[in-house]
């Protein structure tokens, strides 16, 4: 007998381990009366694994996460960045395992798989928002107000040279004043949740989830001005690609494309809808890195009580 309660889930089904790890996470879940979700694609491809699923309820990307209790998901960020796609607009909470490598974005291990079951099964997790990026393109430059595109990212959007070899340039504004023009191979716009991704490798600065901000990372540009940028969360952040240079291209969480043709403007504000975060941990962000990335903090006493 069903509780009424769903979980949607969703694995990287090329990795051995989502196969195992969907079936544990299917049988323990179904045990406790939660009804399991899956997208029709991931269940097939499971069930020719051999990984059997019954019962199921087998849905469609439009609507999967519509009335979710959590988005489970069972891989590294690019499986969680896919599933944003679908629990945002449902405002369900994403609880990532990792079986990636770094996985900044999960919240749980492989090996705490059992454990992470059981918070679910027990409404035993926090919710945290994280900022999303609003990403508006204007193939006519400033002078045409309808963009044509819009879309959105979690950890970043990116401006990148297209397939010539030729440098990307472009004029960076800031609500609605120049600022400067870089010759790049392309520039970040991230969030403190994406500081860690995209933005870290080009040589940005790692941002506490909880600042309002919005960074700016140029790659490999050739100017005078060409560092990190950091600005307040109500900023209109604008990209102008000039009219005589290369087109580029513009990628959001590196998943969703817009080609740039030349004289193409590229507005980036903080979206009205956040993406949920279900967590399990009230680590303080600080071990989140030093976990992340082996930091060595061998050594370190910490504060020093008088009296003790």
């Amino acid at each position: 007998m069903t509780s009424g309660r769903s979980v949607l889930l969703l694995a990287h089904t090329g990795r051995p381990a989502a196969v195992r790890s969907a079936q544990l996470v299917h049988e323990s879940l179904s045990r406790a009366g939660l009804t399991v979700r899956m997208l029709k694609a991931e269940f097939e491809e499971l069930a020719a694994a051999g990984c059997v699923l019954s019962p199921i309820e087998v849905v469609e990307p439009a609507d999967a996460a519509e009335g979710a209790e959590v988005v489970m998901v069972l891989g590294g960020d690019g499986t969680l960045l896919r599933a944003a796609e679908m629990a945002r607009p449902a405002g369900a909470p994403l609880l990532g395992v990792n079986l990636g490598h770094v996985g900044f974005l999960a919240e749980a291990e492989r090996e705490d798989l059992s454990a992470t079951v059981r918070n679910v099964v027990n409404r035993d997790y926090d919710v945290e928002e994280r900022m999303t990026l609003e990403v508006a393109v204007f193939n006519g430059g400033r002078n045409n107000g309808t963009p044509s595109v819009r879309s959105w990212a979690l950890n970043d959007a990116t401006l990148e040279k297209g397939e010539s070899r030729r440098i990307l340039e472009a004029v960076l504004e800031i609500d609605g004043r120049p600022l400067s023009r870089w010759a790049c191979d392309g520039v970040v716009c991230a969030t403190p949740t994406g500081s860690t991704a995209h933005a870290f490798s080009a040589g940005g600065p790692v941002v506490w989830p909880d600042v309002d901000a919005l960074l700016v990372v140029p790659l490999s540009a050739h100017a005078l001005f060409a560092r990190p940028l950091v600005v307040g969360p109500h900023a209109t952040i604008a990209f102008e690609v000039l009219p005589d240079t290369a087109p580029g291209v513009l990628w959001c969480d590196g998943r969703r494309m817009v080609e740039l043709p030349a004289g193409a403007r590229i507005e980036i504000t903080r979206a009205a809808t956040p993406v949920r975060l279900a967590r399990l941990h009230r680590a303080p962000f600080t071990d989140r890195l030093v976990a992340k990335f082996g930091l060595p903090v061998a050594g370190w006493r910490g504060r020093v009580e008088h009296g003790h």
